[in-house]
């Protein structure tokens, strides 16, 4: 940390409150960014117990905004969602609860939505039925939908064309 200036705890607490009301965010980003401002792991437990017990951090809160905002803008599937979260260092409580922010009618709704826009996307390039399936199998999976779910949208709308 050459050249860079350390803050001290009462700029930290100012800088990492105004961080936090920006959006809402896990204790892993805190830490990591609290870190960044040069402080002793001491300090750093200190703040984010401080934000915790001032409401301004909770991981249950985080995880439910978390989901809605990936599935609703994003489009991620929950694999995907959970894998997330698993790379921030949520408990696995939480992400019970936060994926549960998403409804089963919402969720398959939008699989088919992009199951469908996929084989329009590629219904010009001539592909045979099962090509089509596995290219839309594998565009839904990398979005991190679950297999079966995937199947049986492509199911239903085959049925329907």
């Amino acid at each position: 940390m050459e050249g860079e200036r350390r803050l001290g705890l009462k700029e930290a607490r100012a800088k990492i409150e105004i961080y936090c009301n920006y959006r809402e965010r896990c204790q892993q980003e805190v830490r990591d960014k609290l870190y960044s401002f040069g402080l002793t792991s001491d300090d750093v437990e200190q703040l984010i117990s401080e934000m915790i017990s001032s409401k301004l951090l909770n991981e249950e809160r985080y995880a439910k905004s978390f989901c809605r905002g990936k599935f609703r803008y994003n489009q991620w599937g929950r694999v995907k969602i959970i894998q997330a979260l698993k790379y921030k260092k949520i408990g696995d409580r939480n992400i019970k609860i936060g994926i549960k922010e998403i409804e089963e009618e919402e969720y398959f709704a939008t699989i088919l939505k992009l199951c469908e826009r996929k084989l329009l996307e590629i219904k010009k390039k001539g592909l045979q039925s099962w090509q089509k399936n596995r290219v839309v199998s594998q565009s839904m999976l990398a979005k991190g939908f679950e297999m079966d779910l995937v199947l049986e949208a492509i199911k239903q709308i085959e049925s329907t064309a």
